[in-house]
């Protein structure tokens, strides 16, 4: 049976169903598809249309603002790409000593050699070790080029032995 065949004989079922009512009913069915019909509609197409604007309209003020935000600080970011870049302060033992007891830090010892800084560290706390480092790259724009870091039997805390090295200001 094909698509064809089928849909001949809906019509013929429709059509003696249709022609079985009298006037009244055919009105009554007739009013009642329609009511159906644009309740259908109403649900799918023109209801969702509606809540979504109305969405849209409340989420507008808020998207513009964050636009405005978005373009003032585009236009700031645009004037500090124009500024020229502040060097790091040159290292200094005393600089990394400071950044050291900052962090609850004490080294055993700090060798500096030109652009190079050797820090040995000795029973100190990993976090405090990592929170150091970061300060340490924020700053003075120092980076780690050796480490040797050897855990100990205490939960966070290592004996370290970091070199770091400030890129020259070229």
């Amino acid at each position: 049976m094909n698509l064809a065949d089928l849909l001949s004989r809906y019509r013929l079922t429709f059509t003696e169903f249709w022609s079985a009512r009298n006037a009244r009913e055919r009105t009554m069915l007739a009013v009642a598809a329609l009511v159906v019909t644009f309740g259908l509609a109403y649900a799918v197409l023109i209801g969702p249309a509606l809540s979504g604007r109305e969405q849209l309209n409340k989420n507008l003020p808020v998207l513009r603002q964050q636009v405005a935000q978005m373009r003032a600080l585009s236009n700031q970011a645009a004037l500090l790409a124009l500024k020229p870049a502040v060097p790091p302060v040159a290292m200094s033992r005393e600089s990394v000593e400071a950044a050291l007891a900052r962090n609850g830090l004490k080294a055993q010892n700090v060798l500096l050699n030109g652009d190079f800084a050797k820090v040995q560290l000795s029973s100190v706390s990993f976090a405090n070790l990592l929170y150091w480092l970061d300060d340490m790259q924020k700053t003075s724009r120092l980076s780690v080029t050796d480490a040797n870091i050897v855990a100990l039997a205490q939960p966070d805390t290592v004996n370290a032995t970091i070199t770091l090295r400030q890129p020259g200001t070229d």
